[in-house]
């Protein structure tokens, strides 16, 4: 699994709490990516998700060394092989790779399954954080920075280190609400490998 996590997919808006002129709005932004980056729950989600991917990228390693000692094996036995028995060896490696490129594609989705599952919880609760700042500070319109393609803005009018603070003072890092207490960020986790093609003659 790549470094990057599932994107927001929409600005956030939130409506004034009373009719303005255009003149009064009030417009402030934040980066969600850099939020979950920054607030612990996301730190302790992208180390849940790369012990996640070790574990199965051991696994799937584990079984690409088991397939590729079976076609050394095979190619150092076939000169004394029959046709037949050579057929069904090949046969039978065939249906180990398919089986090993089914498994790798299982992996991967269960991966991608669990990371937009974490992402999804934290988002939405940042969404509400996002929403209470506004209403307390007056902002009319609190639009994601990357997504709404922002190039120059007020930083005065960034509110992610705001949302962190708020974040982190709200939720722990297993996501249940009390004070966050810091932990160590963890690189996110990387796709598994990609089994390598076997060799049959």
């Amino acid at each position: 699994m790549r470094n990057t996590f599932i994107a927001v997919a929409v600005a956030l808006a939130v409506a004034a709490p009373r009719p303005s002129r255009a003149a009064d709005l009030k417009i402030g932004y934040v980066n969600l990516q850099q939020a979950v980056n920054e607030v612990d729950e996301g730190k302790a989600a992208r180390a849940a998700l790369k012990k996640e991917f070790d574990q199965k990228q051991k696994m799937l390693d584990d079984k690409q060394t088991e397939f590729k000692k079976l076609t050394e094996d095979f190619e150092k036995q076939a000169v004394v092989m029959s046709e037949d028995a050579k057929r069904d060896k090949q046969a039978d490696f065939q249906r180990r790779y398919v089986e090993l490129q089914g498994l790798f594609a299982q992996m991967q989705k269960e991966l991608s399954d669990r990371e937009r599952d974490m992402m999804k919880g934290i988002f939405d609760k940042m969404e509400v954080i996002i929403k209470e700042i506004a209403d307390a500070e007056g902002f009319s319109f609190v639009f994601e920075q990357q997504n709404a393609g922002l190039i120059v803005a007020p930083p005065a009018n960034n509110l992610t280190s705001e949302l962190v603070r708020k974040y982190n003072s709200r939720y722990k890092a297993g996501g249940a609400p009390a004070a966050g207490e810091k932990k160590k960020s963890e690189a996110p986790a990387k796709k598994p490998a990609a089994p390598a093609a076997g060799t049959g003659k």
